[in-house]
């Protein structure tokens, strides 16, 4: 018997949510590319989640965590190990004054809507963008001149041994699209904001113009993984996709958005293959041309 089937045989014992066993990770990402998991968990809560890491960590199985799926390209022969999707469970909110206290599976989306409509302001920035408040916090996910780590106090942290800690902000090394979590491989179980009392009806329509200005500028409708390169400050990705003559560049089912340079769609059947030649392709000609070196921002699982 394996270390997969042990294990997965000592979850379902402990009830710990739904597991499921080769599942595509087409179903989970929003690009909709991505073969099969070798187990794909749903924890129904974090008491579920400490189980999990706890069994995963004695049974010395390799593990990733993820979102909502939306900055993730994963290799079409699929995932080793175990997947821990966060979401329906690890989705609660609670909120004293202008203090946020959200868990980890919880919609960035939705809760950019609840926030706007409490007359909280710090959030307005975040209209629109996809993903998990886990995520969010993970990849310090930003907008309009605004981050995650503009808000945020502390976050609670599940790591591979079973341990929960409290990162602050400091602590948590925020920078550019980054967090030290992309180091420690560490799971946000609960994050707190600090935001600020406003005028509920300015703070909505702020909201609404960035969650507006992304749906007119990003190909959201259609199947993506997000921005695709991290902004090489002062100059912007998509820009220099444009400049290069990619707009529009297809190889097999995956194109770069004729909408945003910074954006790879799925038109149809494409491969993650297809979605990394096109990856390689803009590397090479932008640094031919700028001599810049573009780094993805799109978390690549190629195993």
């Amino acid at each position: 018997m394996s270390k997969l089937t042990r294990l997965a045989e000592t979850l379902r014992k402990e009830d710990v949510g739904r597991i499921r066993v080769n599942e595509p990770m087409s179903k989970h990402t929003t690009i909709r590319i991505g073969g099969p998991a070798d187990l794909l968990i749903e924890p129904k809560n974090t008491k579920s989640l400490r189980k999990i890491m706890k069994a995963i960590y004695e049974h010395d199985v390799k593990w990733r965590a993820i979102g909502r799926g939306s900055n993730l390209l994963v290799s079409d022969k699929g995932i080793d190990g175990v997947v821990i999707k966060l979401g329906k469970g690890m989705d609660d909110l609670e909120l004293n004054g202008t203090e946020l206290r959200v868990a980890g599976g919880h919609s960035l989306i939705k809760l950019v809507s609840f926030i706007s409509k409490e007359g909280l302001s710090g959030f307005e920035f975040a209209g629109g963008i996809p993903g998990s408040v886990g995520g969010a916090v993970y990849m310090n996910a930003g907008a309009h001149g605004s981050e995650i780590s503009d808000i945020l106090t502390k976050a609670l942290v599940l790591f591979k041994d079973g341990r929960l800690e409290w990162l602050t902000n400091e602590e948590m090394e925020f920078s550019y699209r980054t967090s030290i979590l992309q180091q420690r491989s560490g799971i946000v179980v609960v994050a707190i904001f600090d935001l600020k009392k406003g005028n509920k009806d300015s703070i909505i329509a702020e909201m609404n113009k960035n969650k507006d200005y992304r749906s007119d500028t990003q190909p959201w409708k259609e199947p993506c993984c997000g921005s695709v390169f991290r902004n090489p400050l002062p100059n912007h990705a998509g820009k220099l996709v444009e400049q290069s003559g990619l707009k529009g560049h297809q190889i097999g089912g995956a194109q770069i958005s004729n909408m945003h340079g910074n954006f790879i769609v799925n038109v149809g059947g494409a491969k993650a293959d297809d979605v990394l030649a096109l990856i390689n392709l803009v590397k090479k000609t932008v640094k031919n041309r700028y001599d810049i070196d573009l780094q993805t921002e799109v978390e690549i699982v190629y195993e």
